[in-house]
């Protein structure tokens, strides 16, 4: 069934008995047929659960929760109670303004192309990708009906991947004004040192419901300030940090899970508090690993994907990926590094008023393929990066050169795109003219496809049929360990920069050099280009209330933070945060900045 309409299978029953209704109703009563279409329609806004709002457009499907539910029979699982589970959680509202969307493959990209095989694993038994079957169907709206939680709750904020900011920005003067530092650490393992925050690196900011804060482990001053907004941040030494936006002061103790995140967390759509993280390296602890974290209390609930035998590179269990969440059905999905797109009914179970949760996951879907150029030498499987979701569609890169659309709902690969190379850069949706496109780039891999210099796109494709609308070339240059091309996730903008998306672009024109360029979106041309120290970190556009005069902020991998104006690239304001390199990105709520540092530092900065 999907989010927001019946399945076939429902609307079927409901006409038989609606067919049975009319039948006996003739034969025994006689009554005339207004009553009886005044009869079905009661029956169908009261027992069924759906209603119209006229001239608002909206429907509303409520659906009861007397007991959980399988994603995959459909068959009630336990008999845990659900009272108590938030009513944003049990009721979906969806605007009538839904596109025209059928994925298919064209020649180009039908997925033979490029890919050998692919094959699932459901509940730990291999299974016959033809006879898969899931009785619910996953159906994701636009990015902005993702979550009506308060805040910046995944990498890039949502399915659409270009929610970044949270509400708008008021800038008048243009400044950057430094509020607060924290500090962090580092880690190392095997050789490797990681330290403070790396790519993608994003921050998590929330703020929680008086409800739900109430039985978390806060601090009492911050379980008390009613404007209380927090930012969640899992950096590369282990530690989830818990720190006020304004003043940067803990709001909880730090919670120390002994794994490097050098990825982005997310949090619960829903706005249950839960925490989805992913480990990127291994630790004296044993391999990397998925958490499910209850932040209430900060414990482990479920881990997962750490050595998983179901892996086509080995040992690897590295998760950089920002998971998502259907809220309808209650599965997460996670891209790992290790070439796995886990799909896990979690089983949830939260009531706000007692403060309790759990999760008791019991369906798992793993998913993974082998390229026709992968080997363990190059062109490996594996993501990354962090996956675009809409309708029942999934989209992700990955290391192996491939852009794919995965049908969430049958596992069947629709469409796959060449994109050349190492991919890092997380695929963002745009709806444009009625048409859904995405738009994304790739990275320079040393020795793939060169030994010196490398073209790296920036593409326009159409999500329907994987086509290449357009691509903006660069010449870049890269290392072993420090790549070239673009590692960041592109910002499309909205607005007051309609027509507009930005993209970092590292070690092009010089080894060492990088360019923040904004480029047309029809055509691909260049509007203007910023000139600078090469950059991982991602762009975020800021908007301001009236929609005017909207900025564009990046970070550089020399420590420097710049503001842009949106449409002529001119330099407003830079700030020096780091003597050494940032390659996580910001994330912003209204006028606030949350952004960390390889050098140690989270730094907290207002906009004004």
């Amino acid at each position: 069934m999907s989010r927001y309409e019946a399945s076939d299978h429902e609307a079927d029953i409901r006409k038989k008995k609606l067919t049975r209704s009319r039948k006996y109703s003739w034969l025994i009563f006689g009554l005339p047929a207004v009553l009886l279409l005044l009869l079905a329609g009661a029956y169908l806004y009261f027992v069924e659960g759906f209603r119209y709002e006229k001239g608002v457009g909206i429907v509303q499907t409520e659906r009861t929760t007397d007991a959980p539910f399988s994603f995959y029979n459909g068959s009630a699982q336990g008999e845990a109670s659900t009272e108590g589970i938030s009513e944003a959680a049990d009721t979906y509202v969806q605007e009538e303004t839904e596109i025209p969307f059928e994925p298919h493959a064209v020649d180009s990209t039908q997925p033979e192309n490029l890919i050998a095989y692919t094959e699932i694993e459901v509940n730990g038994e291999v299974q016959d990708l033809s006879t898969f079957s899931p009785w619910y169907n996953m159906d994701f709206s636009y990015g902005e009906e993702y979550s009506q939680v308060e805040g910046v709750i995944s990498f890039r904020g949502d399915n659409f991947r270009n929610s970044p900011a949270y509400g708008t920005a008021d800038i008048k003067d243009n400044t950057i004004t430094p509020l607060w530092q924290a500090n962090t650490g580092g880690l190392t393992y095997n050789g490797a040192s990681w330290s403070g925050s790396g790519w993608t690196g994003q921050p998590l900011i929330v703020k929680w419901p008086a409800e739900v804060k109430q039985h978390m482990n806060m601090y009492d001053d911050a379980k008390q300030d009613d404007d209380l907004v927090e930012v969640i941040y899992a950096c590369m030494d282990g530690y989830v940090y818990f720190l006020n936006l304004v003043t940067g002061a803990p709001t909880r103790d730090s919670l120390y899970l002994g794994w490097t995140f050098k990825g982005s967390g997310a949090l619960d759509p829903r706005g249950y508090p839960i925490m989805y993280l992913g480990a990127g390296y291994d630790s004296n602890s044993g391999t990397s690993r998925v958490f499910v974290l209850n932040l209430l209390d900060c414990s482990t609930m479920y881990t997962f994907g750490n050595e998983d035998p179901f892996s086509l590179r080995g040992r690897l269990s590295y998760f950089d990926s920002s998971a998502l969440v259907d809220a309808a059905s209650d599965t997460l999905i996670y891209p790992g590094e290790n070439g796995i797109i886990y799909l896990t009914h979690l089983n949830t179970q939260y009531d706000p008023e007692a403060g309790r949760l759990s999760i008791d996951p019991d369906n798992t879907v793993k998913w993974h393929y082998y390229g026709t150029r992968s080997s363990t030498a190059s062109y490996w499987v594996g993501m990354e990066d962090s996956a675009a979701v809409y309708k029942g569609y999934l989209f992700v890169a990955d290391n192996g050169g491939n852009l794919m659309c995965l049908n969430l709902n049958t596992l069947q690969l629709v469409w796959v795109q060449d994109i050349l190379d190492d991919s890092n850069s997380t695929p963002v949706l745009n709806v444009e003219n009625g048409h859904l496109y995405l738009y994304v780039s790739t990275s320079f891999r040393l020795g793939w496809r060169s030994s010196s210099t490398a073209t790296v796109p920036v593409w326009k494709i159409d999500a329907e049929t994987g086509e290449i609308v357009w691509q903006h070339d660069y010449t870049c240059y890269t290392e072993d360990g420090v790549s070239g091309g673009v590692q960041s996730t592109i910002a499309v903008g909205t607005g007051d920069l309609e027509g507009k998306l930005y993209v970092t672009v590292a070690r092009t024109g010089q080894p060492y050099s990088g360019v923040l360029d904004c480029l047309d979106t029809e055509t691909g041309e260049l509007v203007w280009e910023h000139q600078a120290y090469y950059a991982w970190s991602s762009p975020v556009c800021l908007y301001n209330a009236d929609g005017s005069d909207a900025r564009v902020a990046y970070a550089d991998c020399a420590g420097k933070l710049y503001l842009l104006d949106g449409k002529t690239g001119q330099i407003l304001n830079m700030l020096s945060i780091s003597n050494g390199s940032v390659e996580a990105s910001p994330a912003v709520y209204n006028n606030y900045m949350v952004i960390g540092t390889r050098a140690c530092k989270i730094w907290g900065l207002e906009f004004e």
